[in-house]
């Protein structure tokens, strides 16, 4: 697979040759044909035992589904430097339905006092709270040791989500950079499956479930799947990022259909995906202002993940350039699937270019992030029908 588009993208640097997107496409879907026939197999017999659960729990199917509960990380208004009992403010004036505090430093402290007058505000604010943290995955060039190594995060963060309440703590692989690292990512996902089980017993003694995100480019739907399923379906969900989605070559939906069942709560905005000379652009953006379907991805999540919160994570700051047709770029994606990448190309042809953020300094940061996230959760409840708040 990864030698034909090579080969296909050695072509196109040539004179007077062109790329064939088709071609590629041919040849690595005759790696993955199989495989994603057992795929289909196993997503069958899962919905299947699913449906027979419901069948037989004698619940009866509400006549209109429940709207979507949303709410938003904190790290789309980071210029702010916003603390927990702030954040819980805002979002009851947006009329949210909860909060990912997604790093460990939002808290004045990790006392047990502190984090109960967070828990506390939460409830009487009516509002969800989730927990979140950086990379536990000790060899990423992503992790960071101020909370002692892996095992020791971990522990930290399930210290933080007894206090507050939650059942629910976001973290992450690492980057897209750790996909060229020594053993490349199925390395990375061996590491963190590792770190995770060395505390399982924990987190199911508190009822807490990790969720995993698909981070800045580190892992492909199918790949996270795979770390959720080795770590343990038992204390191991999924934070599923949208925008991080477009970032490794998915369309956010084909992402959203694969980690649906383990989703535990999300990082949703929307992408801006177009065509460039070598390959592709993706820029993040508001909520209806890229060129994902997001009516059709609300509706699936509504489908099939309908008490799991939509978590907004606006951070129309960031952009890359996926260079698909160079040829050394496909050394990190031995794995890449014929489908996926099909459908990635067809969203890409629908976009136009679109600019990220264009000012400097702080207020100018600050003004752009409280821009975004507001347009955004107003988006969503006007023109999705989201939030059970108000």
């Amino acid at each position: 697979m990864v030698e034909a588009a090579r080969g296909e993208a050695g072509r196109a640097r040539r004179p007077g040759s062109r790329a064939g997107p088709a071609r590629i496409l041919d040849r690595m879907g005759r790696r993955d044909r199989n495989r994603r026939m057992d795929y289909s197999r196993r997503t069958f017999i899962k919905s299947g035992v699913a449906a027979a659960a419901v069948a037989g729990s004698g619940v009866a199917m509400a006549a209109e589904p429940k709207k979507l509960a949303l709410g938003f990380d904190n790290f789309s208004i980071r210029a702010w430097g916003w603390k927990a009992p702030k954040l819980l403010e805002f979002a009851a004036a947006q009329k949210c339905d909860g909060v990912l505090f997604s790093d460990l430093d939002v808290y004045e402290n990790h006392g047990e006092a502190h984090l109960k007058q967070v828990r506390e505000q939460a409830a009487a604010l009516g509002l969800f709270v989730h927990a979140g943290t950086g990379s536990i995955c000790p060899s990423s060039g992503a992790f960071r040791d101020k909370w002692g190594d892996a095992e020791a995060h971990l522990r930290v963060c399930l210290k933080v989500a007894k206090g507050l309440g939650t059942t629910v703590v976001r973290c992450y692989l690492g980057t897209g950079r750790d996909r060229k690292s020594e053993g490349g990512i199925r390395a990375r996902i061996a590491d963190t499956v590792k770190a995770l089980k060395a505390v399982r017993s924990e987190a199911l003694d508190l009822g807490v479930k990790f969720g995993v995100e698909n981070h800045a480019g580190d892992m492909q739907a199918h790949e996270l799947r795979d770390l959720i399923e080795e770590a343990g379906t038992d204390f191991v969900g999924a934070t599923i990022d949208a925008g991080n989605a477009a970032w490794t070559l998915e369309d956010p939906v084909a992402n959203l259909e694969v980690l649906a069942p383990y989703a535990v709560s999300g990082g949703i905005r929307d992408t801006m995906v177009w065509t460039t000379e070598n390959g592709v652009k993706a820029q993040w953006a508001a909520i209806g202002e890229g060129n994902v379907d997001m009516a059709l991805y609300f509706k699936r999540w509504g489908e099939l993940c309908p008490e799991v919160p939509v978590v907004l994570e606006i951070i129309s700051e960031y952009g890359k350039n996926i260079d698909w047709k160079r040829p050394e770029f496909w050394e990190v994606y031995p794995e890449a699937r014929a489908a996926d990448f099909a459908q990635f190309l067809k969203l890409a042809e629908s976009g136009k270019p679109k600019d990220g953020f264009q000012g400097k300094g702080k207020e100018a940061a600050q003004e752009f992030q409280m821009a975004e996230l507001t347009r955004s959760i107003k988006t969503c409840r006007k023109e999705f029908g989201l939030g059970r708040t108000g």
